[in-house]
């Protein structure tokens, strides 16, 4: 089986799916592997290197994936690369199934099979293939630094000879991994955190890093049985815009990583909240690439508030820090080929919890429920138009 590594084409993006150590790794399990000339020059990966590593190093793309039988990826993939794909390859990426049904619907019309990255399910054998993870890991670290880098303060407590500066405060909305890495990124960098979550699981975790957890009383717990947040009730909801309110106007920062699977990202901060903060406070939204966290958030750009709150709405947070990034992306794709192939074959087990999670297309035909629920209609109605 030949694994093929295309550049990511998709703007901004400078990660790759597979590096040089992962290539070795895999070479060494018998799979073959060939990579696009250039995909690795975003993560500060030579041709070279990957050469040396075992990998066959592809002209361009039409190459790459002519090679491959399992494509694997780190973005969707664009319309250009799903008119590459060919009946019974096999392509690995992030897709996100439960909303973009359009590109699941496309890649089922090329005869592939696509295992969706963002769909690993949250279980202890999972973990080392959960990109989402690794990816939110990376996310939640560089939204503190943008939070930083945009406010007009330090972070940290100093007591000098020109007196005493106090540390400023940051909020973070979320505490999944996300969530909790970015509280522990603000309090290595010396900021009072204080957090929120509308899981009830989430107190310890929060607490455990020395942050402050900010909790709605209700007997409601927001957690599914995946470990996932859900929807809360708007009796929930209207006490938890209370207490945010009055965390907002105290706060210098404020990092949001809320998201729901399969739905735009729920507002937790409204026009009016904003206008409560002090000028001069930041606000980075995680979530913006789903729609974001906050009403005012536009993806992909930062502005300025008529009272003066800096809202950061950047996205593909991971992306900016493409070296790390791309390291543990790849071990969790070389984790996850090897799991699901055997003697360097594709073997797709479909009793199997991993693969019956994120296997959404087999050779052409939808088969995750969720995503066969929604993409058949569509194309039923694309028919009748």
């Amino acid at each position: 089986m030949r694994i093929g590594v295309p550049k990511e084409i998709t703007p901004r993006e400078h990660r790759v799916a597979i590096t040089p150590d992962a290539v070795a790794r895999l070479v060494a399990k018998k799979f073959e592997v060939s990579v696009q000339r250039g995909a690795g020059h975003g993560a500060q990966i030579t041709d070279d290197e990957y050469a040396a590593a075992g990998a066959q190093v592809e002209p361009d793309a039409a190459a790459l994936w002519a090679a491959g039988d399992v494509i694997v990826k780190v973005r969707p993939p664009t319309d250009d690369e799903v008119a590459h794909v060919r009946p019974g390859q096999a392509l690995v990426s992030l897709l996100y199934p439960l909303i973009d049904h359009a590109r699941v619907a496309a890649l089922a019309d090329r005869g592939a099979t696509v295992l969706a990255a963002d769909m690993v399910p949250r279980t202890t054998l999972a973990q080392m293939m959960d990109v989402l993870s690794s990816q939110a890991t990376i996310a939640g670290y560089r939204a503190v630094l943008l939070a930083a880098d945009a406010l007009p303060k330090i972070f940290p407590m100093l007591m000098t000879a020109a007196g005493t500066i106090s540390p400023s405060r940051v909020l973070v909305l979320g505490a999944g991994v996300a969530g909790l890495q970015a509280i522990a990124t603000a309090r290595r960098l010396g900021a009072i955190v204080e957090a929120f979550d509308v899981r009830k699981a989430a107190k310890e975790q929060v607490e455990s890093l020395g942050a402050r957890f900010i909790e709605v009383p209700s007997e409601e717990d927001a957690q599914t049985a995946g470990g996932y947040a859900k929807e809360v009730s708007a009796d929930y909801q209207a006490k938890q815009a209370v207490l945010l309110l009055q965390a907002l106007g105290r706060c210098d920062a404020v990092i949001t990583t809320a998201l729901i699977p399969g739905r735009k990202a729920p507002i937790l901060i409204t026009a009016e909240m904003v206008q409560a903060m002090r000028r001069g406070s930041v606000i980075v939204d995680m979530a913006a690439e789903q729609g974001g966290n906050c009403a005012l958030t536009t993806p992909g750009q930062r502005q300025l508030t008529d009272n003066g709150v800096v809202i950061v709405g950047e996205i593909n947070l991971p992306s900016q820090v493409a070296v790390h990034a791309s390291q543990m992306y790849a071990r969790n794709m070389e984790k996850l080929l090897l799991h699901v192939s055997r003697d360097a074959a594709l073997t797709l087990d479909a009793a199997d919890e991993i693969v019956k999670g994120m296997l959404i297309v087999r050779e052409g035909i939808v088969v995750h429920p969720a995503c066969a629920a929604a993409v058949i209609p569509t194309k039923d109605k694309e028919l009748a138009a």
